[in-house]
């Protein structure tokens, strides 16, 4: 089988497509033949090598695909050869077979299709926990929502809008139109204003109820200062480390020591909260996660949220599509295809 393998630390062009082995099914797993696999600015990360849970090159990122059924572990019930499946893998999913825990896998709907399948389950895991899990969203509350033509910001627009929240959303100008068509009230250009000073001017001075925000240390600061009392913010990127096409240890070292601290004493007194959220730590805790799965599944079999596509690029062209998601121009999601 072919896969995409991450060389080494460093550009896209540390990306080759590689023949690997064939891996097998152990209990309770299936093997997927794969048709799509999201791409993750985790993926960017580990490439990089800035992201401490990926396995060392030469290695296969990847935790999310879309494909068939092609061998079923014993002591599995429920799924057969052929059946579409949708999954979550803990790396190893940009292939064209991999194997996870069944508990992992979700029939698609049959409306949609495997590149549409491939980039919903990371995008809305996280955005379903941001809202719902942890943000305990309320109707008619102010959400500040950064990145929000992103992978997990389209999600959580929608899942947002579902709630009754208000949205304010940063994303570059040429974006702004197809963001009010999805739900977001009051896009906001981060490039030609102060997004902080821009939601007081038309929300009054601290109007946040729920920040999220996955870019990193000056911006965590800007967003807490926005939360009005009882607000949260949560943290769920740090984009800010990987600004270019290779690591530079020096501006990540200097985003960890410049991120903000928060005390209890000091939360307490501006009776604001903070939180982290990493799903991919989250992937082997199934009381957490199936039933998210399973919610999210209901609202996609219903017609109610879908992946927001941006493009799609052959497995042989995983370099190209690496430079794509850095470069800011995407909205919504990414996919490698396989044959």
């Amino acid at each position: 089988m072919k896969g995409v393998v991450v060389s080494r630390h460093g550009g896209p062009e540390v990306l080759e497509l590689r023949d690997l082995p064939v891996p097998d099914p152990k209990a309770g797993e299936l093997r997927v033949r794969v048709r799509a696999a999201g791409l993750n600015f985790s993926d960017v990360a580990a490439r990089v090598g800035l992201y401490p849970d990926a396995p060392k090159p030469p290695c296969v990122v990847g935790y999310e695909v879309a494909g068939e059924v092609e061998a079923v572990g014993a002591g599995v019930s429920g799924w057969h050869e052929g059946d579409r499946a949708v999954a979550l893998c803990h790396f190893g999913g940009q292939a064209e077979l991999v194997c996870m825990p069944a508990s992992h896998a979700m029939p698609i709907p049959a409306a949609s299709s495997f590149a549409e399948a491939a980039g919903f389950p990371v995008v809305f895991l996280t955005a379903h926990h941001l809202v719902h899990w942890v943000g305990r969203l309320r109707p008619g509350e102010r959400v500040l929502l950064h990145q929000a033509a992103g992978g997990v910001g389209t999600a959580a627009v929608q899942l947002i809008r579902e709630a009754g929240g208000e949205i304010f959303g940063t994303a570059s100008k040429q974006k702004h139109e197809r963001l009010r068509e999805m739900g977001v009230a009051h896009p906001i250009d981060y490039h030609a204003v102060d997004p902080a000073a821009e939601i007081e001017r038309i929300a009054g001075p601290r109007p946040i109820q729920l920040a999220l925000d996955p870019i990193g240390s000056a911006s965590w600061r800007k967003s807490y200062e926005l939360l009005a009392p009882g607000g949260q913010l949560l943290a769920f990127g740090f984009s800010s480390m990987v600004p270019g096409a290779r690591r530079n240890l020096l501006r990540a070292a200097w985003g960890v020591a410049t991120a903000p601290r928060h005390s209890p004493l000091r939360l307490m007194e501006d009776n604001r909260s903070v939180g982290g959220v990493n799903m991919g730590r989250l992937w082997d805790r199934e009381e957490i996660v199936r039933p998210q799965m399973e919610a999210l599944l209901g609202l996609w079999s219903a017609g109610r949220i879908r992946t927001t596509l941006d493009r799609t690029f052959p497995a042989a062209e995983a370099a190209a599509a690496h430079r794509h998601l850095q470069s800011g121009t995407s909205f919504g999601k990414i996919v490698l295809e396989f044959d």
